[in-house]
């Protein structure tokens, strides 16, 4: 290429990759793949390696990120937080060994650490004289945004640094918690937390996050700090920045003072010998990366000794002394063979991709959500275009790219339907909103999805009655709204296929069991739009009753804490619908009266974090719950460090492992009960 076209073709690049640059570090929606920036990246350093007279002094090889959001103070890094150079195969692996070498000038074997490379965003943490004064993102490098009063409520981030009295496991005596010190880490969220994250969102009628990384981002980049309380953030410390008052020998002391102050550090990180066992452990990690409980992109590598990485120094926007090995995306091709909507309990449209079956990281794949009209038209997907697959947070089948290259004119746009394929009513999007909704209250999809969710652990806890039963029922003509439910005899059931007496009976004392709920058990089950298990609690909290709930007014509800204007809305709209009030009405007449949740003066287990697996004999999970919570205490459904005490019924699974791993106190289900001292009766 002449010079010309060279300039041109890294302008381009350099327009491309700041762009992208915005999407994915400020905007946290990225538009490509991270194979595809890679090779935008590595397209720009090779020209201006060849042809370093036409770089740009401010080209984006040059810097880290973007700059922080606005909306943010801005807060200056004690030391640069830069990015990594990548390498992609065992031979750029060596090369990144002999190029150490080289410039130390030096033939002897260089020791390494290896760590997984966690797919997150990456955050300062500045503790002064022990104490966490100051959170911020990665921004450009030099200034990040101040994100402290989110990264607070992370519970694995520890607000005070404490020294240990005891030595550490190899008997030396525990690091002194320095004058002041940077220590950066990566906030993630982890699949299982990501997964159960998305499904509470889609109940209570909000958009699903794309992919783990979109979400713990999303989630630290809330103006308010309750939201991001209310995700499931953790962190893994990796490394530090300034230090004032301890000093280190190598990235391994590093990482156990790290551990012994109380920071989490991945276990998965090791010592290398040599270059030979960072590719073993490249090859291995990449292996077992489909069963790690979080999402990672490759590994990275960097030289042990910190005299030796101070001695390698930095390039303009990574250091010498560690690399980043990326692994290949998990991603297949396959043909779109038709595109339809489903229809959520909120009335919400979303489109749905069939695909010829494809294997996708080890997992069987035929169809995608596409989340909405606006997604697949910035996508440009349509029916009979090959694709790109793959899973985001290598858990949900998401299309990434549309090949373009082989499409053959046969393909078809897809538009959403303006009558809902349900029930025939009409279909709206309201203004401000990407979702499609039908607004037909009978509409058949909705009904079984209200009813499912009205059944569901966070609602009345109704045992036997899934989705696959509540279809059933739907379908037979056996109920059409939840109240039906409690009319229910047992002669309708034996009549569906497949009902046994034996089950019938079962499924009819679990209806009749769940006739006594929490009030804000039942505000919750009703589905009303932006209501989830939290607000729940606060209306029930304020109302004490479902009937002054439902007399309240949007102003009255406003004055609630978390409740916006949105959510008010909603909720006063919900009760002056007449088809919701029959429903109301009906419940009543069946007999189902909510209790109270009145809370003792002297809460005995405030403080406390309750973690429960297996099944429990005398109540249900969701009543034992409640016990909790009337008693002060809390009830989360992970172990963290803040866990106080794992309750343990009968199949108890992981948890319970864990919970004797971590040295966690675990509860028998008497236990338990004595715990709570009969108060559960």
């Amino acid at each position: 290429m002449d010079r010309d076209t060279v300039a041109g073709r890294m302008k381009t690049l350099e327009t491309a990759i700041l762009h992208h640059n915005r999407r994915y570090y400020q905007l946290d929606a990225p538009e490509i793949t991270d194979t595809q920036y890679d090779a935008l990246m590595r397209e720009l350093q090779a020209l201006e390696a060849e042809f370093p007279s036409l770089a740009a002094p401010d080209s984006p090889t040059q810097r880290v990120g973007a700059p922080p959001l606005e909306k943010f103070a801005p807060v200056a890094h004690l030391t640069p937080m830069l990015s990594l150079a990548n390498a992609f195969s065992a031979e750029e692996i060596r090369e990144f060994d002999r190029r150490c070498r080289r410039f130390l000038r030096s033939e002897e074997t260089i020791r390494y650490v290896v760590e997984p490379k966690l797919d997150g965003l990456a955050v300062n943490l500045v503790y002064d004289r022990g104490i966490f004064t100051v959170g911020s993102t990665r921004g450009n490098g030099a200034v990040g945004e101040d994100i402290t009063l989110n990264l607070r409520t992370i519970p694995a981030i520890p607000l005070i640094i404490r020294r240990p009295n005891k030595k550490t496991p190899d008997g030396t005596a525990p690091p002194i918690v320095p004058e002041r010190i940077e220590i950066r880490g990566e906030v993630c969220m982890e699949r299982a937390a990501f997964s159960n994250l998305n499904s509470r969102r889609e109940k209570e009628g909000e958009a699903p996050f794309a992919n783990p990384r979109n979400a713990a981002a999303g989630s630290l980049r809330q103006l308010d700090s309750r939201i991001t309380a209310k995700r499931p953030l953790t962190l893994f410390c990796y490394a530090i920045g300034a230090v004032q008052g301890v000093a280190f020998r190598t990235q391994g002391d590093v990482l156990r003072a790290l551990s012994t102050w109380g920071f989490t550090v991945n276990d998965l990180i090791k010592p290398a010998a040599d270059i030979e066992e960072c590719i073993h452990y490249y090859h291995h990690i990449g292996e077992i990366r489909d069963e790690l409980p979080y999402e990672i992109d490759g590994i990275v590598i960097k030289v042990d000794d910190l005299s030796l990485q101070e001695r390698l120094g930095f390039v303009a926007r990574s250091p010498r002394w560690a690399i980043a090995c990326k692994f290949n995306a998990i991603g297949e091709q396959t043909v779109i063979e038709a595109i339809i909507v489903q229809v959520g309990r909120t009335g919400v449209l979303t489109p749905v991709a069939l695909m010829r079956p494809v294997r996708v990281g080890g997992v069987m794949v035929s169809r995608a959500t596409l989340h909405n009209q606006d997604e697949i038209d910035r996508k440009d997907v349509r029916i009979g275009d090959t694709v790109v697959v793959q899973r985001a947070g290598d858990v949900i089948p998401e299309v990434v790219e549309v090949v373009k290259v082989l499409r053959t004119g046969a393909e078809r746009p897809f538009v959403m339907p303006d009558i809902c394929p349900e029930c025939g009513s009409c279909i709206v999007r309201l203004e401000g909103e990407a979702a499609h909704r039908c607004i037909g209250m009978a509409c058949p999809a909705q009904i079984r999805e209200r009813i499912a969710h009205f059944a569901s652990r966070g609602g009345l806890d109704i045992e036997g009655l899934g989705e696959k039963m509540v279809a059933l029922l739907v379908t037979s003509g056996a109920i059409a709204d939840p109240a039906d439910l409690f009319f229910l005899t047992k002669e309708q059931l034996l009549g569906l296929d497949r009902m046994a007496d034996k089950s019938a009976s079962n499924l009819i004392a679990a209806i009749d069991r769940s006739k006594n709920p929490t009030l804000d058990c039942l505000i919750y089950a009703l589905g009303i739009r932006h209501v989830g298990e939290q607000t729940a609690k606060r209306l029930a909290s304020a109302y004490r009753t479902l009937a002054a709930l439902a007399a309240a007014t949007q102003q009255e509800l406003q004055i609630i804490r978390d409740i916006g204007p949105e959510v008010a809305t909603s909720i006063a709209g919900f009760f002056r619908e007449p088809a919701n009030l029959r429903v109301v009405e009906k419940l009543g007449l069946a007999s189902l009266v909510p209790r109270e949740v009145i809370r003792p003066q002297a809460a005995p287990l405030v403080g406390k974090s309750f973690v429960f697996t297996g099944t429990l004999s005398r109540m249900s999970r969701g009543e034992a719950k409640a016990l909790v919570e009337s008693l002060g205490g809390a009830v989360t459904g992970t172990i963290t460090k803040t866990t106080d005490y794992v309750v343990a019924g009968d199949e108890a699974g992981a948890k319970l492992e864990r919970a004797r791993r971590d040295g966690i106190v675990v509860l028998g289900e008497e236990a338990f009960f004595a715990l709570t001292k009969g108060q559960f009766q």
